[in-house]
């Protein structure tokens, strides 16, 4: 079993380290389990970024159709750097998308397949590997220009790029969670049947006998979306309700004094 920042799926072989959501969920400290020969804690410093000391540096993170997209563009058009992490993937992947008549990030869910298809998990793996070279040249760069002010737009997936990155993530930025509510979590299933995203199911897709594809997902993708809440909890440095955001007259300006308010109380 594979367990990467609180998410448990997959049959792989176990990874090196577990995050442990009780104490990541804390402001101030996080406990990491490391696991294998000797298993033992270490316990790791993970500072919020201070207002007064660096510019607001956005990271959004949630399930595919929360808003991620929608609120980055939002804070794009009020002249914030926008970061789409999607894009940048689909660029890397442009080659192999292009071999098989792939483009756009719809063009990457055809490329990937149906999850019990059977060049899914090879293309889930490579999906991956280029997430993770994604986010950690974003990093990198924020880490060489620590003055610049930004917004993320990250994948549903960023839980799944291994502690290194998310530790750096959490330090370097500001990490909102867009949580969707259990109506909207039915809205995100169905979009995910009528118009597929790059999904990663980690082991999370489990067919059952006589089941078609479409049935498998309606059962599974609940396991998926509350296994993934912890780790986004987690992660995150605040959380905002996806209902909350819906209202027109909710501008940019809002969404950040919604975030800032958040990030005052937990202090």
């Amino acid at each position: 079993m594979d367990r990467l920042w609180g998410c448990a799926f997959s049959n792989k072989p176990a990874a090196k380290t577990l995050l442990s959501y009780q104490d990541l969920s804390t402001r101030h400290r996080s406990r990491c389990l490391l696991t294998g020969p000797g298993t033992r804690y270490r316990n790791l410093t993970v500072l919020m970024q201070s207002e007064a000391s660096l510019p607001l540096r956005l990271a959004l993170v949630g399930m595919s159709g929360a808003g991620k997209t929608f609120w980055t563009k939002k804070l794009a058009a009020d002249g914030w750097t926008a970061i789409c992490c999607d894009e940048r993937i689909e660029r890397k992947l442009a080659s192999r998308l292009a071999a098989g008549g792939y483009s756009g990030i719809n063009g990457v869910a055809a490329w990937m397949g149906w999850p019990d298809g059977a060049k899914y998990a090879e293309r889930e793996a490579q999906y991956l590997e280029e997430e993770i070279h994604t986010l950690g040249e974003v990093l990198t760069s924020l880490e060489q220009q620590p003055e610049k002010p930004l917004v993320l737009d990250t994948t549903g997936s960023v839980i799944y790029t291994g502690n290194n990155l998310l530790l750096r993530l959490r330090r370097r930025m500001t990490v909102v969670y867009l949580a969707a509510s259990a109506e909207e979590q039915q809205l995100l299933m169905e979009r995910y049947l009528s118009d597929p995203k790059p999904v990663l199911w980690r082991g999370a897709f489990q067919p059952k006998r006589g089941e078609s594809p479409k049935e498998t997902v309606a059962r599974c993708y609940p396991t998926l979306i509350s296994a993934r809440r912890q780790s986004y909890e987690a992660l995150a440095h605040c959380t905002l309700k996806v209902a909350e955001l819906r209202d027109p007259a909710f501008d940019g300006a809002a969404f950040l004094r919604k975030i800032r308010g958040q990030l005052e109380r937990g202090r």
